[in-house]
């Protein structure tokens, strides 16, 4: 994980199931983009990272790595293919990088969708208006207007919160249930109104 790669095109590996998520965002920020990668993965991570809206498995790892490529699942992996057997069952997952990648602040995505996951199954109404999230949206708001040299309005944060959720029409849906494209417009709609999450 520490070692910088060299230039590749292809990456197959079966990869040692403790660095699976590390491993798998290192080869998707590696430059220049490589054309795919086919990586055996313990079952629940590789079945994770595929997971679409609704799946009980359905994620922050799901969402973050298909915004950054295209997973698909290729085959199961018995236990009994090995000596000695593991614990656990594999799969064997394609990763295929978006390319270009999409234009978009990555740490302030993950920022974003790290929040919402952090209950996945509460309302967003419900997270964001708790008071440590809207004391850490102050908190990121102060902190960029300094860097950016921005005029620091007086803003309530928990109304503005209220607001963007409701001009979303967000404010009673749940992580585990929105799209990539609703949590896009979910950043989008938060940062025109001077809100980050870095």
């Amino acid at each position: 994980i520490k070692l910088k790669f060299p230039f590749f095109d292809v990456c197959v590996a079966n990869v040692p199931y403790q660095i699976s998520s590390p491993l798998t965002f290192k080869l998707l920020s590696h430059r220049p983009l490589f054309r795919c990668a086919v990586l055996m993965f313990q079952r629940e991570f590789a079945m994770r990272l595929v997971a679409k809206p609704g799946d009980p498995l359905f994620c922050r790892l799901s969402i973050n790595a298909q915004l950054l490529s295209k997973t698909s699942h290729l085959m199961k992996v018995s236990r009994n293919s090995f000596r000695p057997p593991p614990k656990v069952e594999s799969s064997v997952v394609r990763i295929e990088p978006k390319n270009p990648p999409p234009p978009i602040n990555f740490k302030e995505w993950d920022g974003l969708v790290r929040l919402c996951f952090s209950r996945k199954n509460k309302t967003l109404g419900g997270i964001f208006t708790n008071k440590k999230v809207t004391a850490l949206l102050q908190k990121n708001y102060d902190v960029y207007c300094a860097l950016n040299d921005v005029e620091k309005e007086d803003i309530n944060v928990k109304d503005v919160v209220k607001q963007t959720l409701e001009e979303v029409k967000m404010n009673g849906k749940r992580s585990s249930k929105l799209s990539q494209d609703d949590f896009l417009l979910l950043l989008e709609t938060f940062n025109k109104k001077g809100l980050h999450f870095t």
